[in-house]
């Protein structure tokens, strides 16, 4: 099966292309940097230099694919403007389907998240929760979700939407400083700690992928990808300390005046385009509850988390070690 996967230099798409790879797939990734080919050519993966905005790279991209995984996107950065969020997180997911479907392409996977669902009131939330994007970088992947149904249905192309939630595993970055902060005693949790997490490792999600693009049924769905636990941030704190063999960080402080001041640093900082000390989004980990059920992403993929929090946890801390992030 020849795939292509947007998106190989970060966490996600590295992972999915590299897992793939291993496999016996042939996988061909879209890259804006040229001197990172030799490295990914190593992996087994084929590199295509080029990027989304690029129709010509598109179209080498795509070219014989069996399916398309689309996992780049502008995540969460101080100083990038809404333009550019639009730009890769919406009006690009329109040209690679287009350009997909006009190679005849079957399949294509497209990578959203979790939070257009916004904060989860009644947990836990199913793929038919209400949409409520709370930040320009959810707005644009909502709208993309959206065009890619239009291109779907203007062209019969098959699309299936994930939607994943908390992902981490070995070289994740995003929550490296929770894993730290816990690790080394100076981590600090803002309100009361009893906001739902829900936490998706690695590797179950590159499987959950997988699953989206083969599974003949799958097509025209949409299907929240998460692990099999969900947890309270104390709880998940609690894990990350025992399995650090630290004690559990004990300080706490309250939301808003912290939220007060994350939106002041970003007013003298986003204009000079310097990232801030403290962002509001931070402060939106410790308000904003992710809990879901992924009961038909189990029943119509049969997606089955197979790593659970305490060992995925573990592996990451493990990771982090020998790395010498932590």
């Amino acid at each position: 099966m020849q795939v292509l996967i947007t998106g190989v230099t970060g966490f996600t798409g590295g992972h999915l292309a590299r897992t793939l790879a291993r496999r016996g797939y042939r996988v061909r990734g879209l890259l804006r940097r040229a001197e990172l080919a030799d490295t990914f050519a190593r992996d087994g993966v084929e590199p295509v230099i080029g990027d989304l905005t690029d129709p010509a790279a598109l179209k080498r991209a795509v070219a014989d694919c069996d399916v398309v995984y689309h996992i780049a996107a502008v995540y969460r950065q101080a100083g990038i403007p809404a333009s550019a969020y639009r730009a890769v997180n919406t009006d690009a997911v329109g040209a690679l389907m287009t350009a997909a479907a006009d190679a005849a392409v079957p399949r294509v996977v497209h990578c959203s998240t979790v939070g257009v669902h916004g904060h989860i009131v009644g947990a836990p939330a199913t793929e038919r929760a209400p949409l409520a994007p709370g930040d320009i970088y959810q707005d644009t992947k909502l709208a993309g979700e959206r065009l890619a149904r239009e291109v779907a249905a203007r062209t019969g192309i098959e699309l299936v939407i994930a939607r994943p939630s908390g992902i981490y595993g070995p070289g994740d970055r995003r929550l490296l400083k929770l894993f730290r902060g816990v690790a080394h005693g100076r981590w600090v949790t803002l309100g009361s700690g009893r906001i739902y997490y829900h936490l998706t490792y690695i590797d179950d999600l590159v499987e959950g992928f997988r699953l989206c693009g083969e599974t003949p049924g799958a097509a025209g769905r949409i299907y929240i990808l998460a692990g099999g636990e969900v947890t309270t941030l104390n709880e998940l704190v609690r894990l990350i300390a025992e399995e650090a063999g630290v004690r559990t960080p004990p300080m706490r402080l309250p939301v808003w005046p912290v939220w007060l001041l994350g939106a002041a640093c970003e007013a003298v900082c986003v204009p000079l385009r310097i990232e801030p000390l403290l962002h509001r989004r931070r402060v939106d980990f410790f308000t904003k509850s992710r809990a879901f059920d992924i009961s038909r992403a189990r029943q119509e993929l049969g997606f089955n988390p197979a790593v659970g929090l305490r060992e995925g946890i573990r592996r990451t801390l493990e990771w982090y070690k020998e790395a010498g992030w932590i």
